[in-house]
């Protein structure tokens, strides 16, 4: 009796859509790994129509490798999956991503995508080099898979590279205006906008101060509108005396203290929620 040899099939996506938004989030997990760490891995969203794939959101998924096994916070996937689903159920998992080369990790990839293909059909792997190349851009990488078996055993799966290209709203477009030029460069930061808020505030002080000297010292006619507005705005200042804000200033600083405090147990928990939730993918 033969063996029936299933060869690959076409598959049905031939073109991959990415939005902006989806690069700035896998590159924001790239630089927020975990050191022992050399790529980042996560799920992608977005919609499938006439074989084209238009990824519009991802998310990263905590994970750990080896050269024979992936670890894959599978409990961390569905629980951001069905979150995604509640803020915009017409996205749906199309794929998942990586960064680095791809062609480096194909027997882990195929591991991956092989978990992929039990949360859609047909996933599509985005591939991000975040090395920048010689000319210093990164590279974006689309592809899709199929798989040869023979007697109904999957013996190996192949990857093909579609077309895939970056596709911006109008909104989208213009912030990629803004952070491609010189403009991000003038862009204030936390210290200079607190410091150009100090400066406005000070110098609003400086004119009221002047209004009502000129006032006092008869320079200038009084208004009462602006007069009633001023003096509202003054008794709204709390008045503290020395040892009630001594006190106030040790109670934010206690409450400071408890919030640090469970942020650390929040962490710990996410921490051993990690190990607890992780799912190892033996090599094929």
């Amino acid at each position: 009796m033969t063996t029936p040899i299933t060869l690959p099939v076409g598959a049905t996506e031939n073109s991959v859509r990415v939005h902006p938004g989806v690069l700035f989030t896998i590159t924001d997990a790239f630089l927020r790994r975990k050191e022992e760490n050399e790529r980042v891995i996560g799920t992608l969203l977005g919609t499938i129509a006439d074989g084209v794939v238009e990824v519009k959101n991802c998310y990263a998924v905590p994970h750990s490798e080896t050269h024979d096994q992936v670890s894959l916070d599978v409990q961390h996937h569905h629980t951001m999956a069905n979150l995604q689903q509640r803020v915009n159920s017409r996205e749906v998992i199309v794929g998942w991503f990586s960064t680095g080369d791809p062609d480096a990790s194909r027997n882990r990839d195929a591991l991956i995508h092989t978990f992929y293909g039990s949360e859609c059909a047909n996933p599509v792997h985005l591939a991000l080099d975040t090395s920048g190349g010689q000319d210093g851009h990164m590279g974006v990488r689309a592809f899709v898979s199929r798989a040869l078996s023979i007697g109904g055993v999957e013996l190996a799966r192949e990857f093909l590279e579609v077309d895939c290209e970056v596709r911006s709203t109008e909104a989208e477009r213009v912030g990629l205006d803004l952070l491609s030029t010189e403009l991000q460069e003038k862009l204030p930061g936390d210290m200079d906008g607190l410091a150009d808020s100090f400066e406005r505030l000070q110098h609003s002080l400086q004119q009221a101060q002047d209004y009502v000297d000129a006032v006092v010292a008869g320079k200038r006619k009084g208004n009462v509108a602006i007069g009633r507005y001023l003096a509202e705005t003054v008794a709204t200042v709390p008045h503290y005396g020395r040892d009630e804000f001594e006190r106030m200033l040790t109670d934010q600083q206690n409450d400071c203290t408890l919030v640090l405090f469970l942020s650390k147990l929040v962490q710990a928990h996410l921490a051993l929620a990690d190990k607890l939730g992780t799912m190892q993918l033996p090599l094929i």
